[in-house]
C-alpha cells in the first residue's frame, strides 16, 4: 500500500487537538462498503424519511453512486469520539482546512448533530445546509469493519441508554 502524505498526519494531529479521541488516517481501499447498512437505516433509524441528511430523501445518490464517488479519493482519516456533536465539528473543520489547503474535493462525513431536532422531522428546510453531511454508515460503509481493522473500539449497545458509544466520521481526502 502506497504512503499515506504527510499532510495526513497534520489532520491528524489538529483533530486530536480539537477533542477527538482518535484520528486514524486510511487508503480509500481500507473503507468497507456493504450495501446491507441500507436495511439497517430503514428499520432501525428514525431519521428514515425524515432526516435531511438521510439517504431516503428524494434525489439522493444510490449507494452504488456514492460508493463510485468515494472510491475516487485516495486517502482519508477515521475520526472517533464520544460525542457526536465533536466528531461532527471536527470533520467538518478538517474538511474546511484541507479545501483550504488545496484539497477541494475534501468531503467530511458524519452522523449530523447541529440542531437538536432536524427541520426534516417538521416537513422544513435545513437550517445548516452548508454544514449538513450524510452520515458515514448511511451512505454504504460498514463502519464496524472499517473501524475494527485499525484496532478502534466499536461494539453494538445492549443498554444504549447506559452505556457509551463511539461515533465515527470521516474526511475524504484526495
Amino acid at each position: 500500500m502506497p504512503e499515506l502524505p504527510a499532510y495526513a498526519q497534520e489532520l491528524k494531529k489538529i483533530a486530536l487537538e480539537m477533542g477527538a479521541v482518535s484520528a486514524t488516517p486510511f487508503h480509500i481501499s481500507q473503507i468497507c462498503f456493504d450495501s446491507r447498512t441500507l436495511l439497517k437505516c430503514m428499520f432501525g433509524c428514525n431519521d428514515w424519511g425524515k432526516g435531511l441528511t438521510c439517504p431516503s430523501r428524494p434525489g439522493s445518490p444510490t449507494m452504488e453512486q456514492y460508493k463510485e464517488m468515494l472510491s475516487r479519493y485516495s486517502w482519508g482519516i477515521i475520526i472517533g469520539g464520544h460525542n457526536k456533536h465533536i466528531t461532527q465539528k471536527v470533520s467538518f473543520h478538517l474538511e474546511g482546512k484541507a479545501f483550504g489547503d488545496g484539497y477541494y474535493f475534501a468531503f467530511s462525513m458524519s452522523d449530523c448533530g447541529l440542531c437538536k431536532t432536524c427541520a426534516g422531522h417538521t416537513g422544513g428546510e435545513c437550517r445548516h445546509i452548508r454544514q449538513a453531511r450524510p452520515a458515514f454508515h448511511s451512505v454504504g460503509i460498514d463502519v464496524f469493519k472499517t473501524v475494527r481493522q485499525f484496532g478502534l473500539p466499536i461494539n453494538t449497545l445492549k443498554y444504549p441508554d447506559n452505556e457509551e458509544q463511539n461515533w465515527y466520521a470521516a474526511v475524504f481526502v484526495e
